[in-house]
């Protein structure tokens, strides 16, 4: 191999770039208690505004979709802007449903403002209550007695006169009235007398057989009992007609000694009231009740224990109070967490009487939150509602309509629904949607109702600018969770290190993460680690003692991993150098951690015009992001060393011992340098792993997971034995991302770990190899003894083996 021009010496990321540090002093405060606490939503300047303009707009249509990641405070932001003092609305009207006497099956709807309806419901059992003690008193008393006896023997002295005088008419004609047996049943007959007996006709035929009397005679009788049994059915018509006559004489004596009572009590209640609809109910239920005294005649008797349940006799004029906003001091706001069909929107319930069957009646209408959020606000999770059967259209036809109708919902149920049809209810409610980014665009692009009920989307940033506001903004946080939850107070050094791990959560140091629950729950787990060191503040070790141990709860498929590159099940080297050979970094994700690992990366090279061949793509394991970096790679060769000849190569690229899938660019900077070792033949360094990816002009771009990715190298490298000269490459965009654990950062300090940042594929090829990656002379050509010009010769070898090939010559083999 021709004289290599060596390079001797590489810039390295300077240590204090490694770690933000957030200064304890520069705080301004000895502990949280001396942090004034503020109210406020940290660091979501964009989504309060949308959420307030939502709130702000009455008009159909102006519902609310949050989103944003888990944790950035959704929902505790949501309440807050509700509960702002500015934002009152009109607390709203109860509601209930009463019985509808002229259509049973059509229960009317009342709308009464707030704290009456409960009032209404008290006074209408009053009222029952009242009834059912004086009424059976009032036809108990002598009055309505002596009264009753003098209408009744009224129509009884007329009845008594009808029958005496046809009894009479019967008997001046030759005949008694008596009760004659018809089978099973017995009634009234006329019935001939001869000689002071009765007798009937089949015996008087016997007297005219034997002469005893005569043929006139007895024609004479049967026309007699023709006419007497017309005339006794016009008597039995009278009577009936007297018997009416009397019902409705005693049921106008009722009338007269309950009206007044009735008339009095629901006059009083109507008088508290002016609804038009109400008064109208009242009405009709002084009409009914006077219509049907006969469940208030007698005195109600106790339930027995163990008996059959008894339906209410007074069931009728009882109140279905259906929403109670008594003491509402303002709007409602309901969190729906369990969105189902019968907790968002309601249901009729049924029930089994004593007979066996399924009945239901307007009491057993019963309401969701969505009509307990009326004149309100519903919050719901979006993934929630829509996996539930029947929510999602029903949500959607009440936002529209604004009005729901209650029924029971049970796709499952047998028997179908009920018979009931409830008067629709109309409803004003500001429903807010919490959902994922993903969900939103799915439903705005698939689902033509969902732009026109939630045109306000809030976005939630998962970052915010860090400065000195938004660290003591951290500080007001952490005071607050102090106070809320009776936590020890953290000392300064304890907050900063909270902010310092807010910094690394959000992936730059120049945001901090608004992902607060990872926050309290760092907070919560530092308190309990103080409590147990018994300590009264809690401090930074704490807070460092508490991410440790998350950390190592969560690392177990990591060591199982170190433990496979340990017994060499996983091939990994760490030291020397080998032809066409790196060490590429990735990122793997267990859901509640991740990690970094080094992945070998090899590449092979030989004359050919197949290019580059992905082997992971031709085993279908690889994404499309990584099969882009594949085509960039080759684009980067083209524009390198192809413009004065063609690339007459075929080379394979592969990332070893991968069974599971490779996705992403992050490793396509590491591809190249093996290729470009494959060619130049030059060794690539093994205790210096890569990451970043590249574009076709050869410049490094940043990549995701910087920190994981270091560390993880820094693991295997102190697993297998630190060298002094093992370090990591890593695009130069990325030195803003870095906050690297103490044990690297100490580590480096002291030489025995390098971080190299770069800015395009030729500085780390340099890196790499030891050797300078060479610019192109005049003439075209690339300085002798670099990378570059090793790699170009042997390209131009390709194309001359190639053509030789073509010709029918041996085109030799690599």
């Amino acid at each position: 191999m021709e004289n290599l021009k060596r390079v001797p010496h590489f810039r390295e990321v300077p240590v204090e770039k490694l770690h933000w540090r957030c200064k304890p002093e520069s705080l301004g405060f000895e502990t949280t208690d001396d942090v004034h606490l503020t109210t406020g939503i940290i660091g979501q300047r964009r989504a309060v505004n949308a959420i307030r303009l939502g709130l702000d707009i009455d008009s159909t249509g102006y519902n609310i979709f949050v989103t944003g990641l888990v944790g950035t405070g959704r929902k505790t932001a949501i309440k807050q802007l509700i509960e702002e003092p500015q934002r009152t609305k009109r607390i709203p009207d109860d509601k209930l449903y009463v019985n509808n006497f002229e259509n049973p099956d059509t229960p009317t709807l009342l709308r009464l403002p707030a704290g009456d309806g409960r009032r209404f419901k008290q006074e209408m059992d009053e009222l029952v209550e009242y009834l059912t003690r004086t009424i059976p008193a009032v036809f108990e008393s002598e009055e309505y007695e002596e009264r009753k006896k003098q209408v009744v023997e009224a129509f009884k002295s007329k009845q008594d006169a009808l029958v005496k005088e046809f009894e009479r008419e019967a008997a001046e004609r030759g005949f008694t009235i008596m009760q004659l047996q018809v089978g099973m049943v017995s009634k009234p007959g006329i019935v001939p007398v001869i000689d002071g007996k009765p007798v009937t006709f089949e015996q008087l035929n016997i007297l005219v057989e034997e002469n005893k009397l005569s043929r006139e005679k007895l024609e004479t009788l049967e026309k007699s009992h023709s006419e007497l049994t017309s005339k006794m059915e016009a008597v039995f018509k009278e009577m009936r007609n007297l018997e009416r006559a009397l019902r409705e004489k005693v049921t106008e004596l009722d009338h007269q000694m309950i009206k007044p009572l009735v008339e009095h009590r629901i006059d009083e209640c109507v008088s508290k009231y002016r609804n038009h609809r109400l008064r109208t109910y009242l009405e009709a239920v002084k009409q009914h009740i006077l219509e049907n005294l006969a469940p208030f005649r007698e005195r109600g008797e106790k339930e027995k224990p163990f008996g059959p349940l008894k339906l209410d006799p007074f069931l009728e004029y009882r109140i279905n109070l259906l929403v109670d906003n008594h003491g509402a001091k303002r709007a409602p706001v309901v969190f729906e967490t369990s969105p189902g069909y019968r907790n968002l929107f309601g249901t009729i319930e049924r029930v089994v009487d004593a007979t066996g069957h399924w009945r239901t009646d307007f009491t057993r209408i019963k309401a969701g939150s969505f009509l307990q959020a009326d004149g309100g606000y519903l919050i719901l999770e979006a993934m929630d509602t829509l996996i539930e059967p029947g929510v999602w259209p029903a949500l959607k036809r009440g936002l529209r309509n604004r009005s729901i109708e209650i029924q029971s919902y049970d796709p499952f149920y047998l028997l179908g629904g009920s018979a009931l049809k409830p008067e629709p209810i109309e409803c004003d409610v500001k429903v807010i949607m919490v959902g994922d980014t993903f969900l939103y665009h799915l439903l705005y692009e698939r689902d033509e109702d969902f732009k026109k009920i939630f045109k306000i989307r809030a976005d939630f940033d998962w970052v915010m600018e860090v400065d000195r506001k938004a660290i003591l903004r951290y500080a007001n946080f952490m005071k607050r969770i102090v106070s809320q939850e009776k936590l020890k107070p953290f000392r300064k050094d304890g907050v900063a290190r909270v902010v310092e791990f807010g910094m690394r959560l959000a992936g730059t140091k120049k945001k901090l993460s608004t992902q607060f629950n990872a926050i309290a729950d760092v907070l919560r787990e530092a308190n309990h680690w103080a409590s147990k060191d018994g300590a009264k503040k809690v401090k930074a070790e704490h807070v460092e003692k508490a991410l440790e141990e998350k950390v190592d709860r969560c690392k177990l498929v990591e060591e199982k991993i170190h433990e496979l590159i340990h017994d060499g099940s996983i091939l990994i080297d760490t030291k020397g150098k080998v032809v066409g050979q790196v060490n590429g970094l990735s990122v793997l994700d267990t859901g509640d951690y991740s990690f970094g690992r080094p992945s070998r990366i090899t590449a092979k090279a030989s004359v050919g015009s197949s290019g580059i061949i992905d082997i992971e793509r031709e085993a279908e394991l690889s994404g499309r992001i990584h099969s882009k970096g594949m085509l960039i790679l080759a684009g980067y060769l083209r524009g390198k060393y192809a413009q004065d000849k063609p690339l007459a190569m075929s080379a394979s690229i592969c990332f070893e011992q991968s069974y599971t899938g490779v996705e992403g660019d992050s490793a396509s900077s590491a591809e190249v340098y093996t290729l470009l070792s494959a060619l130049s033949g030059l060794p690539l360094r093994q205790d210096v792993a890569v990451t970043g990816s590249v574009n076709q002009k050869g410049e490094i771009q940043p990549i995701g997971g910087v920190n994981q990715k270091i560390e993880g190298f820094f693991e295997v490298c102190r697993l297998k034995g630190l060298t002094r000269e093992q370090g990591v490459i890593i695009p130069k965009k990325n030195v803003n991302d870095l906050m690297l654990k103490k044990s690297v950062v100490e580590a480096v300090k002291v030489g025995r770990f390098h971080i190299y940042a770069i800015r395009t594929i030729d500085e780390g090829i340099s890196i790499l190899t030891g050797v300078a990656a060479g610019k192109r002379v005049r003439g075209g050509a690339y300085e002798p003894g670099t990378v570059n010009h090793l790699v170009d010769s042997r390209l131009s070898e390709f194309v001359k083996r190639w053509q030789s090939y073509k010709l029918g010559s041996d085109p030799g083999r690599i």
